[in-house]
Order: structure tokens, then C-alpha cells, then sequence
């Protein structure tokens, strides 16, 4: 069992290995942009906890507008996001937080946004709980999170078998999260779903790269349940 100091530790560790992702060019940030900028976010309360260094928080203000609340579990990440953020002249509220206990009232938010994230907390049915508390009612959570229901989980299972842990980049905490189970954590949240998908088809070979086959992509009514990248868009009823 990690603790969360250690876990604390090594998101810090995970995080101080790398730059800002300043085009925030991540596969779930892809998928996520254009329903983002069809939002009118303009002066709205948004939250974006998960956020890491803080690329896509700046990316968010720089083209969306919103009065913006950035939240990492890492203090090393907020840190990189803050002063990334001042470089560009960028007005975000930068907060540590955990997922599993916003530090924030009821019905805070017109928008929550997390990316990658509930896979790497302990309890990733009370963060869903916890982002649809927040959110005001009307209002509109987008999520991303692995999708394991495809050859990535096979490989899992394969590694599990072999004795090898699982790990996402030295990532302490590595949920098994397909997204069937992912839409239950939502239901169970009180939210009602607007918009799923998933993209990304990797064949895994053991001893190499994993593989992106685009072409496993198509057709998307067969394989939109398959990809290891999905997205769920989910509101708060009023």
C-alpha cells in the first residue's frame, strides 16, 4: 500500500522529469480541444485538477477564457504550471489538491476537467464523486482516462503473470480502468452521460515499443469502445 507522502513523492519525482508541454499535444488533449472550444468558457468557473505541469491549464486560458483553477496532488507540478503560467502573463488559480477531496463547496463550477488522473488515485469511484459535487448544476465534467478493454490489457494481464509490475512512467498508483467501468463511475456519480469515445488501437510487443495501429481505428461504430485513449463528457442534471 502507498502512502500518500510516498505517493506525493513520486508524483514530484514523475513530474520534475520533464518540461511543460507547452502545445499540450497529448493523445486525450486531441480529443478533448474542439468540444472544449465549442464551449462558450468564456468568464466561466472552470477546473482543471489533474493538471500536471500545467500545460493544457495554460493552453485552456490562453483560448478558452475562463476564470481557471488549476489543481495537482504534486506541489512539483503546480509549481512548474505556476511558473509557466507567469511567463506568459497567464491569469490562473494554482491550488494542490487532491481529487479524492476538492477543497471546494458544493456546486463550485460550470465546468471540471480531468485528464489522466482517477487511474493514479486509490479510490477512483470517490474522485467521481467528488469532481460531480463540485460541479454546478447544468454544468459539464470532461474526463480522460485509459481504456484497458483492448490488447493493452492483454499485455497487462501478460505482465502480471510474468511477475512484472505495471507502470505508467514510474507512476506510483496504476488503476486497471477500461471504460465500461469508467461510465459506471460516472453513473454511480449522478451524472448523465452526453458523449463517449475512444481512440488509440496500440499492438504491444514484448520486448519493443508499443505500436500505433491507425488503421485499427476504423470503423468507429466497431472499435469507438476499444481504444486505449477514452473520453467521456457527462453533466450534472438540474
Amino acid at each position: 500500500m502507498v502512502t500518500e507522502t510516498q505517493a506525493r513523492n513520486a508524483y514530484d519525482v514523475f513530474h520534475q522529469r520533464f518540461e511543460v508541454d507547452e502545445e499540450a499535444q497529448a493523445p486525450w488533449h486531441g480529443m478533448l480541444k474542439p468540444f472544449l472550444l465549442a464551449e462558450d468558457l468564456r468568464g466561466k468557473r472552470v477546473l482543471e485538477i489533474g493538471c500536471g505541469r500545467g500545460g493544457f491549464s495554460c493552453w485552456l486560458a490562453k483560448n478558452c477564457g475562463p476564470e481557471l483553477t488549476a489543481a495537482d496532488f504534486s506541489p512539483a507540478g503546480v509549481k512548474m504550471g505556476r511558473d509557466y503560467a507567469a511567463s506568459l502573463g497567464l491569469p490562473v488559480r494554482w491550488q494542490v489538491m487532491d481529487i479524492q477531496s476538492i477543497a471546494h463547496p458544493n456546486a463550485t463550477f460550470d465546468c471540471v476537467i480531468s485528464c489522466e488522473t482517477i487511474e493514479h488515485v486509490p479510490n477512483p469511484a470517490l474522485a467521481l464523486r467528488e469532481l460531480a459535487r463540485v460541479l454546478k448544476p447544468g454544468g459539464k465534467l470532461f474526463l480522460t482516462t485509459p481504456n484497458y478493454f483492448n490488447a493493452m490489457g492483454l499485455y497487462r494481464g501478460y505482465m502480471r503473470l510474468r511477475g512484472t509490475p505495471f507502470t505508467e512512467g514510474g507512476q506510483p498508483i496504476n488503476n486497471f480502468v477500461t471504460l465500461p467501468r469508467t461510465l459506471r463511475w460516472v453513473r454511480d456519480a449522478g451524472l448523465k452521460l452526453c458523449h463517449t469515445d475512444s481512440r488509440g488501437m496500440y499492438l504491444p510487443i514484448p520486448g519493443r515499443p508499443w505500436t500505433l495501429a491507425d488503421w485499427l481505428d476504423h470503423p468507429r461504430l466497431l472499435t469507438r469502445w476499444l481504444g486505449l485513449h477514452s473520453l467521456v463528457i457527462a453533466t450534472r442534471p438540474e
